[in-house]
């Protein structure tokens, strides 16, 4: 493994001083913008500044070849977009530039020239429609709160040099995501995976350069960030996204550009109107909204090809969205591609009809490689307890990887993890690493996996159908007999139901023996 990636997890906890201060300076600018609306007007104008610093970079450089006599380069290059978008910045008009607004921060009509700023960029650049939205002059938040917005994200912490201006700010639009999504709750779950869930999903999912990336529920673009930040060669990634919700794909096409990332990202419905349909990825990573009912089942048509799974034909049910959701990882995965996912846990046990015959159908044409139960608390608002689900076309031992098409990796992280706060608990490096290398060595050859009771276990498929399909890692990992809440319920519930028939049949044999001495009692008595 690459230094890039050993470095991978320790990149992602790293902070920067000012974030917290940035954060607290940022809230205490809300006025009459409801918490839930507030990071629609802040992320942009991060964005915005982030697209002024790359264009005065860009332009400085050109500056130093136009003045280099050996260079072929001219004057009339500075007025290029093609100069500016090779190296992934904007050539930006002088009244979308932020010394302009800068300058004007404290006019009257300050709003107005922010969204003047948004709508010239978005005419000159396909790229940046629908992500700079113009709706500063019918909002609530006042002259003086922007202004204040404008001062703060002008300090100093963002005039470094070069790439590290812009590295600063896409460091500062992710902490500030982070924070939205834990502001709101679960609706802040929508948006936002946390962020030592996607480095587990990654880590264990290891992406190789120039591979394709699918996530068809891709909210902010935490999962491709987090690709990228893993890889050796990030410009060799091709992302590939579809969002439902306009305001998160544009959240999403922010967080890509602030991390010099390029993307087809769609909007849309992915399991009623696959944007993608021909798409073929190495990977799916992705964290689909969970349990979602009445999703539309009967609009999906019968010749869908999302529902052959291997040889069976499958339906989809309206009582939950999750196998549908399952089944479109799969058909969009290419021969020896890996998807990885979050899952709500009721998925490895579910007995509803249509479910169950989908994860039967997964188990038995070879399609699921690993799950991971994880602890709780670890996601925004819910306390939906959740698991990570591995499915893999190189199962078969075609590509170099080991031959396991009959055996499924489990892993319990039920126990990882620290409490970080009251309510929230995070994955720790070591964690992430554990799960790593175990789901590593299930799938490289001449590695040994390390069955650890209680924690990993590797079952074949006729251990699995013989817990009627069941997917509960604490089925297969063994457990310690303690005060039985390590014990999954699909083992514990049948032991408690043959000591309850226990001491049924004791207390008919006490009942008996005292009729019986009653019996005696009265007889005595009467001779």
């Amino acid at each position: 493994m690459s230094e890039q990636q050993n470095l991978f997890g320790r990149k992602l906890h790293a902070d920067l001083e000012i974030e917290d201060e940035l954060w607290e300076a940022a809230v205490d600018l809300r006025g009459t913008i409801a918490p839930a609306n507030y990071k629609n007007y802040v992320l942009p104008l991060l964005f915005l500044r982030y697209l002024s610093l790359r264009y005065d970079e860009r332009r400085e450089e050109l500056e130093a070849k136009i003045n280099d006599p050996d260079s072929y380069y001219r004057t009339d290059d500075l007025e290029s977009d093609a100069e500016y978008r090779q190296k992934g910045a904007f050539l930006i008009p002088e009244e979308a530039h932020w010394d302009y607004l800068v300058e004007h921060a404290q006019d009257d009509d300050i709003k107005v020239k922010v969204d003047r700023a948004m709508e010239l960029l978005q005419q000159r650049y396909d790229d940046l429609e629908g992500v700079l939205p113009p709706m500063y002059a019918g909002s609530n938040l006042t002259q003086e709160n922007l202004a204040n917005l404008i001062n703060l994200f002008s300090r100093d912490i963002f005039t470094g040099q070069g790439k590290q201006q812009a590295d600063v700010l896409g460091r500062v639009y992710e902490y500030f995501i982070t924070n939205f999504a834990d502001t709101e709750g679960s609706k802040g779950g929508e948006f936002f995976t946390p962020r030592s869930v996607v480095q587990a999903l990654v880590a264990m999912l290891e992406p190789e350069d120039g591979s394709k990336i699918f996530d068809p529920a891709c909210g902010s673009g935490g999962m491709f960030v987090q690709a990228a930040e893993f890889t050796d060669d990030k410009e060799s990634l091709s992302f590939y996204g579809q969002e439902s919700v306009d305001q998160n794909l544009r959240l999403c096409k922010m967080n890509l550009l602030m991390h010099d990332l390029q993307g087809d990202l769609e909007s849309g419905d992915s399991l009623l109107n696959d944007k993608h349909e021909g798409l073929k990825a190495d990977y799916v990573i992705a964290n689909p909204p969970f349990n979602i009912r009445s999703w539309g089942a009967d609009e999906v048509p019968g010749d869908d090809p999302r529902l052959q799974v291997g040889d069976r034909r499958l339906q989809p049910t309206d009582s939950n969205a999750n196998y549908m959701w399952m089944m479109h990882f799969l058909h969009h995965l290419d021969e020896g591609g890996t998807a990885g996912y979050v899952m709500a846990n009721g998925s490895m046990t579910t007995s509803l009809t249509n479910e169950e015959e989908t994860r039967k159908a997964l188990v038995d044409e070879g399609f699921v490689d690993c799950i991971v139960q994880l602890p709780g608390k670890l996601f925004f608002g819910t306390g939906i307890p959740a698991c990570l689900w591995f499915l893999s076309k190189n199962r078969d031992g075609s590509n170099g990887e080991r031959e396991r098409s009959n055996e499924i990796l489990f892993l319990d992280a039920r126990d990882m993890g620290e409490l970080v706060e009251r309510a929230k608990r995070v994955l720790e490096e070591d964690d992430i690493k554990r799960l790593e290398t175990v789901y590593h060595n299930f799938r490289v050859p001449d590695e040994e996996v390390d069955e650890e009771l209680g924690f990993s276990g590797v079952a074949t498929l006729e251990e699995v159908r013989s817990n009627d399909y069941k997917l509960t890692p604490g089925l297969y990992v063994g457990f310690e007999d303690d005060d039985g809440d390590r014990v999954p319920f699909e083992v514990k519930m049948p032991q408690l139901i043959d000591e309850l028939e226990d001491q049924f049949a004791e207390s008919e044999r006490l009942k008996s023996e005292i009729r019986d001495d009653l019996n005696d009692l009265v007889d005595h008595t009467s001779s």
